[in-house]
């Protein structure tokens, strides 16, 4: 894969697009099997939602796919190449990590997505989805198969592992010296098997507890069509809005309207002492509340004194995935950008943007709330390393 020319690597990936175009029909039955047994087992109805396939799903799966077709090839970009006193030059170059195995749960479309970033990185892909979507997963997977070894690429570059028992993960978690990489994207249960099990290098996709903090200068109706876009547009992913804070000084001019808003959208709201004196209709927020990813149509609402206040509680309860300000004023803007942990920190605008075909990078592997090589939507360059490469006409070493 690492010696890949762009030209194949390209020519698969737009040929994966055509393909689950052209087959539709059957991925929507395949994935109508993952949705009725889901029902049959009473699942939840956000994962039930971030399972379904549907025309439209399919055709953004193609998209992503023919985007990443699009981007610069990473693979030997040549970076920071400098000249040495005694002559020779020192950079470094992009070069694929090497295997990488990605732990995922509910959503089909990422077969898709992680499938053409390592591909276009020159990275192999060892797939091992839920089995609540393996009928979704193994059709994905064998039409980008076989797509890809009809344009060149080798034929076992991609594999799904189509084993749904836990012990097919512990597994893949212990293939030192094979698997390069683990990527784990779901709940929390996956991630502290994986913590706990891992003895290859993991890169964390972690749970998506995400604020918008409504300052006391921010422009209200913005505020509200940003509130009510991170919560209610899709509920049931990870930079979807949690936990909702505004300063006390706009509260009476600001929830009432919003409240109204989200309640019409079927949110069930919760709020702090503060915010039930204003709105007494609303049920109490509990200390559990500020600590839930609900990934569902449910809000916390938490009235604060000033920006200190709700940028500590923040660092107390947010993951680190994404943190949002709406303000007019640059300096609390600045200073919430400067000091909130995150792995993307918006101002005026929707956490629901943090994401890697939003930001420009075709598709992702995941969000990273990992601090250490690649951090946020992870695109092409956040799956390679580098190689320290010198350029000589005779140096040696005196």
């Amino acid at each position: 894969m690492a010696r890949v020319s762009t030209d194949v690597k390209n020519r698969a990936l737009l040929a994966m697009a055509e393909r689950l175009v052209a087959e539709t029909d059957f991925l929507l039955s395949e994935n109508a099997k993952d949705v009725a047994a889901a029902h049959a087992q009473g699942q939840a109805a956000p994962l039930v939602e971030r399972l379904t396939l549907n025309s439209a799903r399919v055709s953004e799966m193609a998209a992503g796919l023919r985007e990443v077709a699009a981007l610069p090839d990473p693979v030997g970009e040549i970076l920071g190449l400098t000249r040495r006193p005694n002559g020779m030059q020192v950079g470094q170059m992009r070069v694929p990590i090497g295997l990488i195995g990605i732990v995922y749960e509910s959503r089909p479309n990422v077969t898709a997505d992680v499938v053409a970033l390592c591909v276009k990185s020159g990275n192999g892909v060892l797939l091992r989805g839920g089995s609540e979507a393996i009928h979704s997963n193994r059709a994905i997977a064998r039409l980008l198969q076989e797509a890809a070894g009809a344009s060149g690429l080798p034929v076992d570059a991609i594999q799904l592992l189509d084993q749904t028992d836990r012990q097919a993960i512990l597994e893949m978690l212990g293939l030192v010296g094979i698997v390069d990489l683990i990527i784990p994207r779901g709940g929390v249960g996956l991630m502290r098997l994986v913590d706990e099990n891992a003895r290859v290098p993991v890169m964390k996709h972690d749970a998506g507890i995400c604020h918008i903090y409504v300052d006391e200068s921010a422009d209200l109706r913005m505020a509200e069509a940003i509130c009510v876009n991170a919560k209610v547009q899709r509920p049931a992913v990870c930079n979807a809005m949690e936990t909702l804070l505004v300063h006390r000084a706009v509260a009476p001019a600001f929830l009432p309207s919003l409240v109204k808003q989200l309640t019409d959208a079927g949110c069930t709201l919760r709020g702090c002492p503060k915010t039930l004196a204003l709105l007494p209709t609303l049920a109490p927020a509990t200390e559990e509340d500020w600590r839930t990813e609900y990934l569902a149509l449910i809000l916390s609402i938490k009235i604060v004194d000033h920006l200190d206040e709700a940028m500590a509680h923040i660092t107390t309860y947010g993951s680190a995935h994404s943190e949002a300000i709406v303000t007019q004023s640059y300096p609390r803007a600045m200073r919430f950008l400067r000091e909130v942990d995150a792995s993307a920190v918006l101002v005026n605008a929707s956490t629901r943007l943090n994401d890697g075909f939003q930001f420009g990078l075709g598709a992702e592997m995941g969000i990273s709330t990992s601090r250490i090589h690649a951090r946020g939507p992870m695109g092409l360059t956040a799956l390679t390393c580098t190689k320290f490469i010198v350029l000589g006409d005779g140096q040696l070493r005196q």
